[in-house]
């Protein structure tokens, strides 16, 4: 980034308004609106009637549900103890995930202390100072392949903290930097052209071909790839242009002087130890990637592979064990609210399965779907997906409970389980980066240091554009009879 760039920076940090400002609403703390939610959940426990499928083993030994089994129970309401044990026990449920939200934060600042990044960086913002947006459109569609293929979304909460440093030096800001992130692999994710974790599962639990169908899937990951870009393209430039305009302008106060501050006119290299560390650190990426592929990898192994990367790197780069650990314990300072997100928002799904409701709901949403004309039936799965995506925020979990609904609900109803297939991997995927439910989700925007609401007002009109393309893709499958 240039000199000039970097003064209009720092003269828009100085700007002062001489008139007040009318106030604006402003969304709750995202502690707020998740405690908001469990208690609407709670309450729900009262009024709904608790019922019960019969779980069964379905493919590769998972368990899912029988259909045809599903019955009222005697009513189990969530009353005060439950309720106050809830988030406790969400955190519990969730520890997986909470404890690689810590390690993947404390290896990322270790690695940082190494200096590797800030060479990394200046040598990287040298190269696209003049093509930024070329940047963005490259890594967003490399993160949507990498998801569309392997299914893990979670490496999103990866790949931030590793182009946030690049983003900001290139004038651009957090929001840019998460969006690249969750929307490359919310867009892979959600097509899964080859994605075990939906696609795959999905199909199997269906009756289908495992990855029949790639044809449209492959349209549909395409056209989410294309408008995402755009959209962060567009955001992104609005910022470079103004920096005024980002919605996280004092969020980015003390990123803009640390991360544009290593970008300079002198040429910055590594040292020897430094070089070595590089290489180390990519052999670890090579070693992680192999795992997720090969080993069926997640994140209890990844976390592992994180702890022996941060100390690994830490020596090779020359840290004393004292600056490592000190490392860690800073990278967990800064990661631990989202890592307490993501119990809170399981402390929902524990509401719902205490009150024996989540069976309930799935239900009744798919009788409604079954009452639709077969031309509104599709588009109704879509919809009914997205709604249990709340409550259920997980690929796999959602398909294991309502697959086995909606594929002999589509046989009835006339559509194909194609179709049906479909509908699930929109509803389900696109929402993963937009309720507050997704543990890894909220966890990335700790990472990033964006906001919820602020997220929301970016994202917003990017999932209005990719339901209408979900949309646009189920009422042509249904047109076409897609099998």
């Amino acid at each position: 980034m240039s000199k000039n760039n970097t003064n209009n920076v720092d003269k828009v940090d100085n700007v002062k308004t001489g008139h007040k400002q009318k106030k604006k609403f402003e969304m709750p703390h995202i502690y707020v609106i998740l405690f908001v939610f469990s208690g609407m959940a709670a309450i729900l426990t009262h009024f709904l009637p608790s019922g019960k499928y019969d779980r069964v083993l379905g493919p590769e030994g998972r368990t899912t549900i029988d259909a045809t089994s599903y019955r009222l129970i005697e009513q189990t309401p969530v009353g005060i103890a439950e309720f106050l044990t809830a988030v406790p026990r969400g955190l519990i449920e969730a520890s997986e995930v909470i404890f690689f939200i810590l390690i993947i934060g404390g290896m990322f600042m270790v690695v940082r202390k190494t200096g590797i990044i800030e060479v990394a960086v200046d040598k990287l913002a040298g190269k696209f100072a003049n093509n930024g947006l070329l940047l963005i459109a490259v890594l967003t569609t490399v993160f949507a392949f990498i998801a569309t293929l392997i299914g893990t979304v979670e490496l999103s909460l990866v790949y931030i903290p590793v182009i946030m440093p690049l983003i900001i030096a290139l004038g651009y800001d957090s929001v840019t930097a998460a969006s690249i992130a969750l929307c490359g692999t919310a867009a892979g994710f959600s097509a899964g052209v080859l994605n075990p974790i939906n696609t795959g599962l999905a199909q199997k639990l269906s009756g289908l071909p495992v990855f029949s169908g790639m044809g449209l899937r492959t349209i549909v990951l395409l056209l989410a790839i294309a408008t995402a870009v755009l959209f962060i393209m567009r955001y992104a430039q609005k910022v470079k242009n103004n920096p005024l305009k980002s919605y996280v302008y004092e969020e980015d106060r003390a990123k803009r002087i640390e991360f544009t501050k290593v970008v300079s006119d002198d040429v910055l290299t590594m040292s020897p130890r430094q070089k070595l560390a590089a290489y180390t650190t990519f052999i670890m990426f090579g070693v992680l990637v192999y795992g997720v592929i090969k080993q069926g990898w997640f994140m209890v192994e990844m976390s592992g592979l994180f702890v022996i990367m941060g100390v690994t790197v830490g020596l090779v780069a020359g840290l004393k064990l004292t600056e490592i650990c000190d490392g860690f314990n800073q990278g967990f300072r800064d990661v631990l609210m989202g890592a307490l997100i993501a119990g809170l928002a399981r402390s929902i799904a524990v509401i719902f399965e205490d009150g024996n409701i989540m069976d309930t709901i799935a239900y009744t949403l798919g009788a409604l779907v079954g009452n639709l004309p077969p031309e509104f039936a599709a588009v109704g799965m879509y919809f009914v997906q997205t709604g249990i995506n709340l409550i259920i925020p997980s690929g796999s979990g959602q398909a294991l409970v309502t697959m086995p609904i909606m594929a002999p609900l589509a046989d009835i109803v006339g559509i194909t389980r194609q179709t049906a297939v479909l509908a699930y991997q929109l509803g389900d995927g696109f929402t993963h980066v937009l309720f507050p439910t997704s543990g890894y989700f909220m966890a990335a925007l700790v990472i990033a240091g964006v906001p919820y609401q602020k997220w929301l007002r970016f994202f917003l009109p990017l999932f209005g554009a990719w339901a209408t393309i979900a949309i646009a893709a189920l009422i042509f499958a249904q047109l076409i009879g897609w099998s």
